[in-house]
């Protein structure tokens, strides 16, 4: 008697290694969704993170219309790169995000991404509605980002147009974040974490100018001590790894 049933017999085999890593974004993913609440970032089941699966052609992103009280690793859903649910593997029976097309593209087109989150935190998506950059005034910003966070172009939700507008806009700029016009935030980083941290701080920001800006001018801050800035946080900044030199 073969008691393997059909859903065990179609899940792929990707290699203990390979296994291991998506059980580990697995649960990154679904426990990161936890900080786009606590910072008050998302509302009901807006927004959403995914986290590319390191040596492979995979990402793991949240399903669609899910409470975030409920994400778990096991109904976070496996996609491949061209954003098509990955049968046979937990979840796969729920639909993924709105946006996974967008964050295949990204995954796709931006090799050294390994995380992508989408808010509609209150003052960004304030600015996307005004289609204006934020401009680079405060030193959090440019050690952040490097500059401002620029107005990526309306696209609609549903297929990789706001993929497309995220890697066409953040190509060749050092900010991680994107307004998109209309839309919202999209921000990418070097794995899920460092997506989130960029979702954080650009909300962080906004909130800031917004309410300088009604203070009076803003004062804009010298290229030269953006570029010094933005070294100094993101090469000398925090505690040297394990075994470094010190």
């Amino acid at each position: 008697m073969n008691d393997i049933t059909p859903a065990a017999a179609a899940r792929p085999n990707f290699g203990a290694q390979t296994e291991a890593a998506i059980t580990s974004i697995r649960a990154d993913v679904a426990a990161l969704h936890a900080e786009l609440v606590k910072y008050g970032l998302v509302i009901w089941t807006g927004g959403n993170i995914s986290g590319r699966v390191p040596g492979a052609d995979l990402f793991v992103i949240k399903p669609s219309g899910v409470s975030y009280d409920e994400l778990t690793p096991d109904n976070m859903i496996l996609c491949d790169l061209n954003g098509d649910v990955v049968a046979g593997t937990p979840g796969s029976d729920r639909s993924p995000s709105s946006d996974t097309a967008a964050h295949a593209y990204v995954y796709r087109h931006m090799s050294h991404v390994g995380g992508v989150v989408h808010t509609h935190s209150t003052y960004a998506t304030a600015w996307a509605a005004r289609g204006e950059a934020i401009p680079c005034v405060i030193t959090a910003m440019a050690d952040e980002f490097g500059g401002p966070i620029p107005v990526g172009p309306f696209a609609i939700i549903g297929d990789d147009s706001i993929g497309v507008g995220i890697v066409d806009t953040l190509s060749g700029h050092r900010s991680r974040a994107v307004l998109m016009q209309n839309h919202g935030v999209f921000t990418i980083g070097k794995d899920a974490r460092d997506a989130v941290k960029a979702a954080v701080m650009t909300e962080d920001v906004a909130r800031t100018v917004h309410i300088a800006r009604q203070l009076g001018d803003v004062l804009p801050i010298p290229e030269a001590a953006i570029d010094s800035l933005f070294d100094r946080y993101q090469n000398v900044y925090g505690q040297a790894p394990k075994g470094a030199l010190q």
